[in-house]
Formats: C-alpha cells, sequence, structure tokens
C-alpha cells in the first residue's frame, strides 16, 4: 500500500478548527492507545456522538471520512452513534464527496491528495478510482447534500 497522509504531518490544530466549525470534537488518543469508536481498528479514526477519536498515525483521509459521517447525520441520529454512523448507500457516498471537498479546506492536503489516499487505502468506486467517480458519477451525493445545505461556501 503506498503512503498516506497522517495527523503526524499536518498536525492537529487545522483538523481540529475544522471539526469544531462543524459541531464536532477531535479527541487525540495517546499513540500506543486503541482508537474508542473506530470501526476498522488499526489507526483508523473512530467516532462516538459528536466527538472524532485520533492518534498521530491516523490517516487524515479517515478523519475526515469518519467526521463527514457525523456531519451529514442530523443532530439526534448523530447523538447515538457509535463505531458504525452509515445508514444508507447514500449517506456513505455523501460522506465520501464531501470529505474530499473538506480535503480542501486543511492546509498541505487539498481533494486530489484525499482521492489519492482513499484509493492507496483501497475504497473502492465502480469507475475504478475516487477521482474518477468525484468528477463523472458523483451526481447524487452532490445532490443529497445539496438538498441538506451540508456543501462548503
Amino acid at each position: 500500500m503506498d503512503a498516506v497522509l497522517t495527523l503526524a504531518e499536518i498536525g492537529f490544530d487545522a483538523p481540529r478548527a475544522l471539526l469544531e466549525h462543524h459541531g464536532l470534537t477531535l479527541e487525540i488518543v495517546a499513540d500506543d492507545a486503541p482508537i474508542p469508536g473506530s470501526y476498522w481498528g488499526d489507526s483508523e479514526a473512530g467516532v462516538i456522538g459528536h466527538r472524532v477519536y485520533a492518534r498521530r498515525d491516523t490517516p487524515v483521509h479517515s478523519l475526515l471520512h469518519e467526521a463527514c459521517h457525523l456531519i451529514v447525520l442530523e443532530p439526534e441520529r448523530r447523538a447515538g452513534i457509535h463505531t458504525d454512523a452509515s445508514d444508507s448507500q447514500a449517506e456513505e457516498d455523501a460522506t465520501c464527496y464531501l470529505q474530499i471537498l473538506l480535503g480542501e479546506t486543511l492546509p498541505g492536503v487539498g481533494s486530489a491528495r484525499v482521492m489519492s489516499d482513499m484509493d492507496a487505502w483501497g475504497y473502492t468506486f465502480r469507475l475504478g478510482s475516487a477521482r474518477a467517480w468525484f468528477e463523472q458519477d458523483a451526481e447524487d451525493a452532490h445532490a443529497w447534500l445539496q438538498a441538506r445545505g451540508l456543501l462548503p461556501a
């Protein structure tokens, strides 16, 4: 697997500010501790309620993905989330789309890097890559986010 960008490389300040902007809290986990609420385990980010948990070795794309799962949820659903935040394919697609967009808001990251890291990590899209999906097949995800007022300005 190609190396993916981790939080150790970009720091916690910008991701913390991004999450706070969306009413979320970034909880930093010690390097040798398990990540609470992590669906996949290892270095993958975790979610519990309005909190996103991550370590220095957590991939940036993972932090964005889990945060976006919470962002797309209504507040009453968000409060009950623990580990598994996905409810439907439409929500999953919206989450992937939003994480690509929010990559642009993090200094030194950008959407191209998020898409590249998604591919390297093993996300699968029917057009073969995150970029192809985002550019050619994500109209439904865009519309889903737009209808809920969740597209970044």
